[in-house]
């Protein structure tokens, strides 16, 4: 028997409160950021990643290569200014807030 797997009967009830993915509002910010980078043409192609410790909105150039940045929302932060991070291909923080819009927006993505 898998003790991974939670079997939920009745989920109307808001009895199971962890969260392991992004909130809506935190997608449409992603979302529109990427939509914005697409129409510049400095992004192609993105992928989602998800653990019980962050998740994660890749962004590629291309579909063949490496993510060129990770924007990640840690689940349990051990700093509340790491709540949200973006990495770079190595997983080095280029930046990192406790507001995911704020953080986002101060970004200069072309000279990163």
């Amino acid at each position: 028997m898998n003790k991974n797997l939670k079997l939920i009967i009745n989920n109307s009830i808001k009895s199971v409160e962890e969260k392991y993915f992004f909130e809506k509002y935190e997608l449409k910010i992603i979302l529109n950021l990427y939509a914005k980078m697409v129409s510049k043409g400095s992004w192609k192609d993105y992928g989602l990643t998800i653990s019980n410790r962050q998740a994660g909105f890749k962004v590629f150039r291309n579909s063949t290569e490496n993510a060129m940045y990770n924007i990640c929302k840690n689940f349990n932060p051990k700093n509340r200014n790491l709540k949200y991070l973006v990495t770079d291909t190595r997983g080095r923080i280029l930046k990192n807030s406790s507001d995911l819009e704020i953080m986002l927006n101060s970004i200069n993505w072309k000279k990163l």
